[in-house]
């Protein structure tokens, strides 16, 4: 068989597994991987670096599908190049407990590297993907010792490039200079609701991603493997620049259906199936048929993986004999190990150290990403003063220059959040941003895809209530708390004091199976003496006793966090001049604490004892607490503009305010 004839034969095969699979589950997207094969094929086929039978190695390139909707087109590529996705699972697409989900999900897929549909998501992992690799090349990198050397491939659509995150990513890619960075535009010209020129897209993409600072070349025909092929090769060679291949494809191609929206996200009926197997010559039956020539061809990318990881690994023994202290560095870091005794560094603070929490987070930062090995890396939106999350002495990633640990993601906080997980999916690196909490808004989305990943990212989230004061209700965090507690697998910590949030810091460092908030203040606070309260021990697990009754015999539990909870102190010391003996408690974390176990929560918060609860947020969600034995202080209303401490009053975050709310609610 000639060589062209096997390459459509292969192309072919891709796109009549993704019609069965589609076709089966009676439900999917049969349309672009009918399109887009082509290019896909071309990548993996001639390519691609990486190895079916070792997902995980470190230098393989990456393969990102920003259109997830084309998952039966990944899933036909992975089984054909042999990694561990047996066919029945691609005849189980889209059915409860298949490795093949209804979009790529990421650690669920082997070989799947970011988990995409939400559109925009993928390309703009692919840029944190990019920044990663180009980090740890500098980092690591020795003359002689070209030990970390990968490339990004990522495939998007119409919808990827409408979406504004995608905006964001590649305006940062191109002002980084990011050549190893290769996007191929799938332009099908076709959305859900149908032609894009003539409902809602017509712009020139490739003039948008020039002035970007991108590299584009165009692709008339994606059928054209030889186009696609020189376009790539052109993508290689341009180091300087971020690639932007634009390759014309038709969607459904070969469907009676084709170049319309019918055939976008939904199965096509029996009788177009068979007429678009009967355009490829393909037979009807028997379903998911994988021709010998086909599967050979591609099952050579397990030798070439092979053989390339074996190449590779004799260069880290040379690298490690060299090097053994980088090398020992970077292993540690693609396994997301923290360097021993790194905690050493946390600093704990006195009192009469009075400081915002944004400021004390700054302090913890800067003492603990030196002995972190490079490992901490972000930055912020264009905050960083603010914010108080630049750390000094460390250098800057920027153009052509990747060694520092600082970002600057300019005033993009939704590329940000997308950013920082293709950084934490690369691996290598533990990846931040921070900004304003009002804006974790514009943040939601790859804060969402994060938690379902299961990504360590942190969010540093500052002037975290109405405590910002004089900015005003625009600037004043009020729904936001209560926004991300609804997120699952998300922590969110809100400190109460410089050290708590230390040990906040801790505990974000060391959590490695999902995205940690941290909530910080823009005004000082009283520092907590940590002789006398247990902040250390009680911070990691959500909730603590910090000042009990002073006959140990409370009537009541007083709950505070953040910056409340010196309003909470104030105010158990006002009951007890009154009588009322009440116990105050910590509750940086509602998820650390619900994960603590039954005894532990009911020491804490003693069923049947009343409680009252104060937070400068809205109450939805501390009806877990403080329902039908309880009340509180919280923020129901949208802030307003004044110094701080005279919104706080307005809004009735006073002690004498806590103190009839816990004597009403004795007398009830």
């Amino acid at each position: 068989m000639s060589d062209a004839k096997l390459d459509k034969l292969c192309v072919n095969t891709v796109r009549m597994l993704a019609v069965d699979m589609v076709q089966t589950a009676k439900s999917g997207h049969p349309g672009m991987p009918l399109g887009a094969s082509p290019a896909a094929y071309v990548i993996w086929d001639r390519f691609l670096k990486h190895n079916p039978t070792d997902p995980k190695w470190i230098d393989r390139d990456r393969f990102v599908l920003s259109a997830g909707h084309a998952c039966a087109m990944l899933y036909s590529l992975l089984h054909l190049t042999g990694y561990d996705l047996p066919l029945e699972e691609l005849k189980r697409f889209r059915q409860v407990g298949s490795k093949c989900p209804g979009h790529p999900e990421a650690h669920m897929t082997p070989g799947v590297e970011a988990t995409t549909g939400p559109l925009g998501q993928g390309i703009s992992n692919a840029v944190g993907m990019a920044i990663a690799e180009a980090h740890m090349a500098a980092i690591f990198n020795r003359p002689g010792h070209d030990i970390v050397n990968h490339r990004t491939f990522v495939m998007c659509s119409d919808g990827d490039l409408m979406e504004g995150v995608s905006s964001e990513a590649a305006s940062l890619a191109g002002f980084l200079k990011l050549g190893k960075l290769i996007a191929l535009y799938d332009d099908n010209g076709i959305s859900i609701e149908g032609r894009t020129h003539d409902l809602a897209f017509n712009e020139n993409v490739g003039a948008r991603f020039e002035a970007y600072g991108w590299q584009v070349l165009k692709v008339e025909d994606i059928n054209d493997l030889a186009a696609v092929d020189k376009a790539i090769r052109a993508g290689i060679a341009e180091t300087g620049k971020p690639t932007l291949i634009w390759c014309k494809s038709m969607i459904g191609f070969g469907s009676p259906e084709a170049n319309t929206s019918k055939v976008h996200g939904e199965p096509m009926k029996e009788e177009a199936a068979g007429l678009t197997k009967a355009f490829y010559e393909w037979d009807k039956n028997p379903t998911f048929f994988i021709p010998g020539e086909a599967l050979a061809h591609f099952r050579e990318a397990q030798t070439r993986g092979k053989q390339a990881e074996q190449a590779w690994n004799v260069k880290f023994e040379a690298y490690r004999k060299a090097q053994p202290e980088l090398a020992a560095r970077l292993l540690r870091a693609m396994k997301g190990e923290l360097p021993a005794g790194w905690q050493k560094s946390i600093p704990t603070f006195k009192v009469g150290d009075d400081m915002a929490t944004r400021d004390a987070g700054g302090k913890v930062m800067n003492a603990i990403a030196p002995t972190l090995e490079g490992y901490l890396v972000g930055g912020s939106a264009d905050l960083a003063p603010s914010t108080k999350t630049y750390m000094a002495g460390l250098g800057d990633i920027g153009p052509g220059k990747y060694e520092g640990i600082n970002m600057h993601f300019g005033v993009r906080e939704h590329g940000m959040g997308s950013v920082c997980n293709g950084m934490a999916l690369h691996g290598g690196m533990r990846p931040f941003g921070a900004t304003f909490m009002v804006f974790a808004d514009y943040m939601r989305p790859p804060i969402r895809v994060a938690a379902i990943t299961h990504l360590p990212v942190i969010y540093v989230f500052t002037h975290d209530s109405i405590g910002v004061g004089e900015d005003g209700p625009t600037h004043q965090p009020v729904e936001h708390l209560a926004s991300l507690r609804a997120i699952p697998n998300l922590v969110v910590l809100r400190p109460a004091d410089a050290n708590e949030t230390a040990a906040a810091w801790k505990v974000a460092m060391e959590r490695t199976n999902g995205p940690t908030v941290l909530a910080l203040t823009r005004q000082k606070l009283p520092t907590l003496d940590t002789a006398k309260y247990p902040v250390c021990e009680g911070v990691p697990r959500g909730a603590y006793i910090l000042s009990e009754a002073a006959d140990g015999k409370p009537q009541l539990v007083l709950i505070g966090t953040g910056s409340e909870l010196e309003l909470v102190m104030k105010a158990q010391a006002a009951l007890a001049a009154d009588g009322v003996q009440a116990r105050v408690v910590s509750m940086p974390s509602w998820e650390l604490f619900e994960a603590q176990d039954a005894a532990y929560r009911a020491k804490v918060l003693p069923k049947g004892m009343p409680r009252v609860a104060v937070e400068a947020g809205v109450r939805l969600g501390w009806d877990r607490y403080v329902t039908c034995n309880g009340d509180g202080v919280f923020q129901e209303v949208f802030g307003c503009s004044g110094t701080y401490k005279d919104v706080f009053k307005k809004a009735g975050f006073t002690v004498e305010n806590v103190v009839a709310k816990a004597k009403a609610l004795l007398h009830s």
